[in-house]
């Protein structure tokens, strides 16, 4: 049996290098994103090519069962899951209110907040019996601030935060770390911000700030922050971080401060 960190939403951005960097580290790393099965299998590879140990899967979170089984499965089958990094986003891009359907809003809210719920209700059981584990939640701005055109995203967003804070309460004296990890900025990631802004976009928003000027938010790094955050030592256990580049203004500063020291 095999100690697992189990990556939800291994992308070529914070996920994938969460798995590389766990692995590196000794831990079988199990993949699980939506879609793309070339780049998930790519991602697999690279890191058993680098003498890693990792394999994973295509998994909706949203679908009824699927994150109960595959808790179960990786629990009676490969090994003790002792770390997991809920990397899963409900970034849908702005739009009014009066554009935003239903469907659209409760996805967000499926995606960001139930899905990590379910995780925990199928995972911590396993966790309490050893008396230990981590869970650290990527999360973002939009978890502490509400923009306009955001009402799915920040809504999501700011439950999970919460949701963080009662499984703390409740979970933490029994061994469990929770991490709710706020993102203050923009990554470096081309699957989210490439996507998000078009390779034009992208390219020219790297050059203006991001590459050896490091005002975008590295995703390697983050990834061995969270490492580091999950090996600490209990008595001194991170709940909250807030990660931002040197540059960048923190949330609770609005654009434009006044004040020059």
């Amino acid at each position: 049996m095999k100690k697992t960190c189990l990556i939800v939403g291994a992308g070529a951005g914070i996920g994938g290098n969460c798995a590389k960097v766990f692995s590196k580290k000794g831990y079988h790393s199990f993949l699980t994103r939506r879609t793309d099965q070339k780049g998930l299998d790519n991602l697999i590879n690279s890191i058993r090519e680098s003498g890693g140990s990792s394999e994973g899967k295509l998994l909706n979170i949203a679908a009824d069962n699927v994150v109960e089984e595959l808790i179960e499965h990786i629990e009676s089958k490969i090994g003790n899951i002792e770390v997991v990094v809920y990397n899963l986003g409900s970034q849908i891009g702005n739009k009014k209110l009066t554009d935003l359907s239903n469907k659209v809003f409760e996805l967000g809210w499926k995606v960001a907040t139930f899905g990590l719920f379910r995780l925990a209700k199928s995972l911590f059981p396993h966790m309490v019996k050893r008396s230990k584990g981590t869970l650290i939640v990527t999360s973002s701005t939009a978890a502490v601030r509400g923009n306009r055109g955001q009402h799915s995203h920040a809504a999501s967003m700011a439950g999970r935060r919460m949701l963080c804070q009662t499984l703390s309460d409740e979970y933490s004296n029994r061994g469990i770390h929770i991490v709710h990890a706020l993102i203050d900025g923009a990554v470096d990631a081309p699957d989210t911000l490439g996507k998000m802004l078009g390779k034009e976009n992208y390219d020219k928003l790297r050059t203006e700030k991001g590459l050896d000027k490091d005002g975008l938010i590295l995703p390697e790094k983050i990834a061995e922050c969270y490492y580091y955050l999950s090996q600490q030592h209990r008595s001194t256990w991170t709940n909250e971080i807030d990660l931002r580049s040197f540059s960048d203004q923190p949330w609770w500063n609005t654009p434009g401060d006044q004040y020059n020291f």
